[in-house]
């Protein structure tokens, strides 16, 4: 994909015309972007990183809407990334994608479903499955929310002209009539297995497309620059973040259910556990993978200030207070990463912040 877009570029520079060139320049590079965007967001999407996962589909849509014509190479790209955006937002109806508000998220990511599936050389079984999830799940979020009369209005709309799909459409007329979400056709073809077969399409379609140039350029200039220490404690930060709001959410929501004991469901207790089990395990791997990489930091800090501290300086305080500015009290390594000091560690940044903050 990123050699199409380069001959763009090169067909600028035949022309001779800068503005051309800087145009086709543009596009190679929205292109790229693009690409990274639709990576990201198919490993956030799969690894259920919906924080990360939102942050790129905003760079995803931006640069979508910037294109004045989706060419021929970027379209599998592009329908990707609008279908996990959808499918992310699927159970959310107040969520529009359309023009018409009652078109619900389903029923848009269905008609990019139908458009990737124009781009396949060959469908399977794989795609079968998620179509027919799609249509399900369409119908069966609006019953769990006891809009019936909604669910039977989607289901029109969906099979309009359709004869392939008819036994479907009765059996879901059938379950929409009986006014059950829990009947047994929607707990079979329930939503998390809807996430499970997008998950494996995504997986197929990052081996398709295992190559980015984004991506590989950024990984050469973080082995270079030595940050792989940075970004391993950044991830660190991040999972045991979302760790500690999975288990608060868990916890906020057994205590609100009604009950009659004050004993929590075994179902959540269960739940909480193996939230805390999980936080322990991964707090005692990330110590130990983490071990050695302190151990270097801090013999390199003790080699270059002699065992001495290294007074700060106003410099030195003005980046560290502009990177506080910019990316937040707590992230010590992303300042230190973006900010040029001079032997400093993220503790150091940290301890020194503190004092700044008692001199105020």
């Amino acid at each position: 994909m990123a050699a199409e877009g380069a001959q763009a570029a090169g067909s600028g520079r035949a022309s001779g015309d800068p503005a051309a060139l800087v145009a086709a320049a543009e596009s190679v590079a929205a292109g790229w972007v693009l690409e990274l965007s639709c990576c990201c967001l198919c490993r956030h999407f799969a690894e259920g990183r919906a924080a990360e996962f939102r942050r790129w589909r905003a760079v995803a849509e931006a640069v979508i809407n910037g294109f004045s014509k989706i060419a021929t190479h970027q379209k599998k790209t592009v329908y990707l990334c609008q279908l996990l955006i959808r499918i992310a937002d699927g159970k959310r109806l107040e969520c529009n994608f359309e023009k018409d508000p009652r078109i619900s998220p389903l029923e848009s990511a269905l008609s990019f479903w139908t458009l990737l599936e124009r781009e396949e050389s060959k469908l399977d079984k794989l795609h079968e499955d998620i179509r027919r999830l799609i249509q399900i799940q369409a119908v069966a979020v609006h019953m769990e929310k006891g809009y019936f009369k909604e669910a039977a209005e989607v289901l029109e709309r969906l099979f309009a002209d359709s004869e392939s799909d008819k036994p479907l459409r009765v059996k879901l007329a059938t379950v929409i009539k009986s006014k059950d979400p829990y009947i047994p056709l929607l707990q079979s073809f329930n939503y998390d297995l809807l996430i499970s077969k997008v998950k494996s399409y995504i997986e197929r379609f990052m081996k398709e497309n295992e190559k980015n140039f984004l991506l590989q350029a950024a990984m050469e200039q973080v082995e270079s620059k030595g940050l792989e220490a940075v970004v391993l404690r950044n991830i660190t930060v991040n999972a045991n973040e979302e760790e500690e709001n999975n288990l608060e959410t868990t916890q906020r929501f057994t205590e609100e259910q009604p009950s009659t004991t004050n004993e929590l469901p075994e179902d959540a207790t269960k739940s909480i556990r193996r939230l805390r089990s999980k936080r322990k395990c991964r707090a005692s791997n990330v110590l130990q993978s983490l071990n050695s990489l302190q151990n270097v930091e801090e013999l390199g800090d003790t080699q270059t200030c002699g065992r001495r501290r290294q007074p700060w300086t106003l410099e030195e305080d003005k980046k560290l207070k502009s990177g506080v500015r910019e990316f937040g009290v707590g992230n010590w390594a992303k300042i230190l990463v973006h900010g040029d000091f001079n032997n400093r560690t993220s503790v150091m940044l940290k301890d020194r912040w503190r004092t700044l903050s008692k001199i105020k």
